[in-house]
């Protein structure tokens, strides 16, 4: 088989990439090139953020921002919809772009590089009851109101504290 073949046999593997990669192609195109994903901060009437818990083998458990990677051809807004669709049960719109970030973790091959897109966002509806994180610790996919940034923040939204937590949790008056 020669080069283009192969090619030719690896897209095959994903026909209509605007509907989303079989796990195994997305994860051999995150060894190759830095994927862009949007984050959403969420905040309610009383200041609080949204953010969900997360576990799976990529990341240490923890709480993070809700987010989602970009598919082929995808508007940034139905990204931002299906976020919080999937992780929340509710549907979301954007209202402005607060910073980009780029996450370059250098010791992983896979899922190692990331362009994302942090978005000022609000719920259109509850977020879903059921994902409530609720006592018994979180379990990954819940979500919880937040009045001050969590310990067990994970380490990559580190880089999203200022917009996190509130001002004067950081010591500024």
């Amino acid at each position: 088989m020669n080069e283009e073949e192969r090619i030719r046999a690896f897209e095959a593997l994903a026909p209509e990439p605007e509907n989303g990669l079989p796990e195994e192609v997305f994860l051999a195109l995150s060894r190759m090139t830095p994927m862009i994903n949007v984050d959403l901060l969420i905040r309610d009437n009383i200041g609080r953020v949204l953010l969900t818990w997360r576990e799976d083998p990529f990341y240490p458990a923890g709480w993070h921002i809700p987010g989602g990677i970009i598919r082929f051809r995808e508007q940034i807004a139905h990204r931002i919809s299906e976020v919080a669709r999937l992780e929340l049960g509710t549907e979301a719109e954007a209202h402005g772009l607060l910073t980009v970030k780029e996450f370059h973790q250098p010791e992983r091959r896979t899922r190692g590089h990331f362009i994302s897109l942090l978005f000022r966002c609000s719920l259109r509806g509850e977020p879903a009851a059921e994902l409530r994180c609720e006592s018994g610790g979180p379990r990954h996919g819940q979500w919880a109101w937040f009045e001050r940034c969590p310990e067990n923040l994970l380490k990559v939204h580190e880089a999203y504290r200022d917009f996190i937590c509130p001002v004067t949790e950081q010591g500024i008056s």
